[in-house]
C-alpha cells in the first residue's frame, strides 16, 4: 500500500510537463517516479495525436492510459493499443472548407489515422510541423482522405477568436473548437475534450472523482481542470486559465509536477 493509492494525476504535455527548452525537467521525472512508487496513477492528457506524441511517450513514466488528440482518443502505451477513439463529423470536410472560404488566411491541419494533411499552410503551420517533427501531405481539402480524428486551424489569435465564434454559430453542437495555443484552434467532435476523457480514464482505473488531479496551461485544459480536486497550472499558463481560477505554481521550466507532488505529499 502506498500513500497515493487510488489517485490519478493527469498532466498536459507541451508547456506544462514538457518545458520551453524541449525537455522534461529532471524534477518532473523524479516527482513522477516517487508518485508512481507510492501507488499513484500518472498520465499525460495532450492535444497531440498518437503520431505526434508517441515519439515522446518513452520520455515520460506513465502507468495509466494517455488522453490524446485533445480528448478524441485514449491510448494505452503500456499495451500499445487504442482504447477509445472519436472522429470529426462526416460533414467536416465541407464545414471546414466553408470556414476557410470565409477566412482565407486560415491554414488547416487534419489527422487521418497516422497521416497528417495540410491545406493553405502558413508560417504557424510550418513551425508546428517542425516542432512535432512529422512529415505531412499538402493538398486541397477535397483530396484529403476521411474520417478525421481532429483538425487544427492556424492563424493569429484575433482571427481564430472570430473563427471559434463562427464555428459555434454555424455548426451548433457539432464541434469542440478550443485553443491549445494562442495560434492553434483545435477541432474535435463535440464532447471529445480532455475533461471527458480524463474522467473516462479515471473510471477505467477505479479512481473516484475526489482523487483526480490535473494540470494544464491553456484553454483546452480547462475541461479537465474542472474535474480536478485542485486545478493546477504552471506560472506560464494563459491569462484565461489564470482568470478561470487555477492554482498557479512554478513555471514549466522549473518542474511544475514537482510542485504538485509536494502538495499531494502533504495532503495524503
Amino acid at each position: 500500500m502506498g500513500k497515493f493509492d487510488g489517485i490519478l494525476l493527469a498532466s498536459d504535455f507541451d508547456d506544462t510537463l514538457y518545458d520551453w527548452t524541449f525537455h522534461v525537467p529532471e524534477r518532473n521525472l523524479e516527482a513522477i517516479r516517487y508518485f508512481i512508487g507510492e501507488g499513484g496513477y500518472f498520465t499525460v492528457s495532450t492535444g497531440r495525436a498518437h503520431r505526434t506524441f508517441s515519439p515522446y511517450a518513452p520520455l515520460v513514466p506513465m502507468n495509466a492510459p494517455a488522453v490524446l488528440s485533445n480528448g478524441a482518443a485514449i491510448y494505452d502505451f503500456q499495451a500499445d493499443r487504442a482504447l477509445e477513439q472519436t472522429r470529426l463529423p462526416d460533414s467536416a470536410p465541407r464545414d471546414l472548407a466553408a470556414m476557410m472560404e470565409q477566412f482565407p488566411s486560415l491554414s488547416l491541419e487534419v489527422y487521418h489515422g497516422e497521416d497528417i494533411y495540410v491545406c493553405n499552410p502558413n508560417a504557424i503551420t510550418f513551425a508546428h510541423l517542425k516542432k512535432v517533427n512529422c512529415d505531412y501531405t499538402e493538398c486541397p481539402i477535397a483530396d484529403m482522405p476521411t474520417p478525421w480524428v481532429k483538425g487544427i486551424f492556424h492563424q493569429e489569435r484575433e482571427v481564430l477568436l472570430l473563427v471559434q465564434a463562427r464555428m459555434e454559430a454555424n455548426f451548433p453542437g457539432q464541434y469542440e473548437a478550443i485553443f491549445s495555443n494562442p495560434r492553434y484552434l483545435e477541432l474535435t467532435r463535440r464532447g471529445s475534450n480532455k475533461g471527458g476523457m480524463v474522467a473516462r480514464v479515471a473510471r477505467l482505473l477505479g479512481v473516484t472523482p475526489d482523487h483526480i488531479y490535473c494540470v494544464g496551461d491553456n484553454q483546452n485544459d480547462i475541461p479537465m481542470l474542472e474535474l480536478s480536486a485542485i486545478p493546477f497550472a504552471p506560472a506560464n499558463c494563459s491569462q484565461e486559465v489564470k482568470d478561470w481560477g487555477a492554482r498557479i505554481l512554478c513555471h514549466c521550466n522549473d518542474g511544475v509536477i514537482g510542485d504538485i507532488v509536494d502538495i499531494l505529499d502533504q495532503l495524503y
